[in-house]
C-alpha cells in the first residue's frame, strides 16, 4: 500500500496564522482535513482586522455587505453560497450545501433562508471599521488608513511582513487547502468580495473551478486576488488539470498565472496568486507580483512564507 502523504494545511495571506493554528491543531489529534480547512476560514471570518473577508470585509459600492465561499472535496462532493447577506459564517453554510442538499450552489435570500432553516443565527455583517471605509471611499478619500499601506491585513509584524515581501492590495479571498492523517484532501474558500464591488458582482471565490477545486485524484488548488481573472480561465481547475497530466505543482501554478499574463494582460494594481497541492503532498504557491504570501502548517511548525515565485519579479505592467 503507497505510504500516505503527511498531514499539511495551507492557506492564502498570513491573516490565516490563527485559523492555520486552530486547523492543524484538529489534524494533529485525528480530525478531518474538511473540519481543518473550516477552520481556517471560519477564523477569518470572525476577525474585523481582515478586510476582505467575512465581518471584517469591505462592502459594496451601495454600502451592503455580502458574503460568499465553498468548500470541496472533490467535483462530486462540494457546495458552495454566493451573495449572502445575513450570516456570518458562509464557509459552514457552504459546507451544510455539500451535506444536506442535492445542490452545489445556493445565491441570496435563498442562501439565507436555508441557513435559517439550518439554525444559523442572523448577524450584521458590516463592521464599524468597515463602514467608515466606505464612507470615505464614497466621499472620494482613500478607503485605507495611510498606517495600512504596505502591510497586509492580519497576523504579521510589519518587520516580519517586509520581510518575506507581502503588503496590503485589494485581494478578496481566504483559500485552503489540507491533507489530514487519513490522506483526505479538502478545500474553502471565503470571501467578502472586492472591495466597493458593483452590487450583485460574485467573483470566482464560491465557484468549483475557479477560486478553489478539488480532485483526490489528482489535486487542489486555491486562486486569490482579481477573480474576474481567474474566472476567465477557469485558474483552480486549470492547476489541478496541470497536475493531472503529470506537471508538477510550481509547473501548475506557473502555467495558470502565465496565461492570465496572456490573455488579460493585467494592470498594475491587479494581482493573482495560486497555491496548488498535489495529491502525494507536493506543494508550490506563485503569483503575478509581488505581495503575496503563504501560511503553512505542518510537522515544521506553523508559518507565513513567500511563495515559490513571482512571475513579474519588479511588479510593473
Amino acid at each position: 500500500m503507497p505510504q500516505s502523504p503527511a498531514p499539511i494545511v495551507l492557506a492564502t495571506w498570513s491573516f490565516a496564522i490563527q485559523g492555520a493554528h486552530n486547523g492543524w491543531a484538529a489534524l494533529e489529534s485525528g480530525g478531518s482535513a474538511l473540519e481543518a480547512v473550516c477552520t481556517v476560514a471560519r477564523e477569518a471570518e470572525a476577525d474585523p482586522t481582515v478586510d476582505s473577508v467575512g465581518f471584517g470585509g469591505l462592502p459594496d459600492a451601495t454600502g451592503r455587505m455580502s458574503l460568499d465561499a465553498c468548500v470541496m472535496l472533490a467535483p462530486e462532493r462540494c457546495g458552495s453560497v454566493c451573495a449572502v447577506g445575513h450570516h456570518l459564517r458562509v464557509t459552514d453554510l457552504a459546507r451544510l450545501v455539500m451535506e444536506r442538499t442535492p445542490h452545489v450552489m445556493l445565491a441570496g435570500d435563498g442562501a439565507d433562508s436555508f441557513a435559517d432553516a439550518m439554525g444559523m443565527p442572523r448577524e450584521c455583517l458590516l463592521s464599524p471599521q468597515a463602514c467608515c471605509a466606505w464612507e470615505r471611499w464614497r466621499a472620494g478619500e482613500s478607503a485605507l488608513h495611510p498606517k495600512d499601506q504596505g502591510v497586509d491585513s492580519g497576523a504579521l509584524t510589519p518587520s516580519l511582513s517586509s520581510l518575506i515581501g507581502e503588503r496590503h492590495v485589494p485581494h478578496d479571498t481566504i483559500g485552503a487547502l489540507a491533507i489530514d492523517t487519513h490522506g483526505v484532501m479538502a478545500g474553502a474558500c471565503s470571501t467578502s468580495g472586492l472591495p466597493f464591488k458593483l452590487a450583485g458582482r460574485v467573483g470566482d471565490s464560491p465557484i468549483p473551478g475557479h477560486g478553489l477545486y478539488v480532485d483526490p485524484e489528482a489535486g487542489g488548488a486555491v486562486a486569490t486576488g482579481n477573480g474576474e481573472l481567474v474566472m476567465g480561465v477557469s485558474g483552480s481547475f486549470l492547476a489541478v488539470e496541470c497536475m493531472r497530466r503529470g506537471s508538477t505543482p510550481a509547473e501548475a501554478v506557473r502555467e495558470v498565472l502565465e496565461r492570465i499574463e496572456r490573455r488579460f494582460q493585467p494592470l498594475v494594481d491587479q494581482q493573482i496568486a495560486v497555491i496548488a497541492l498535489s495529491r502525494d503532498g507536493r506543494w508550490s504557491a506563485g503569483a503575478l507580483r509581488p505581495g503575496f504570501a503563504v501560511t503553512v502548517a505542518d510537522s515544521a511548525g506553523i508559518r507565513a512564507v513567500a511563495p515559490d515565485f513571482v512571475l513579474r519579479e519588479n511588479g510593473s505592467q
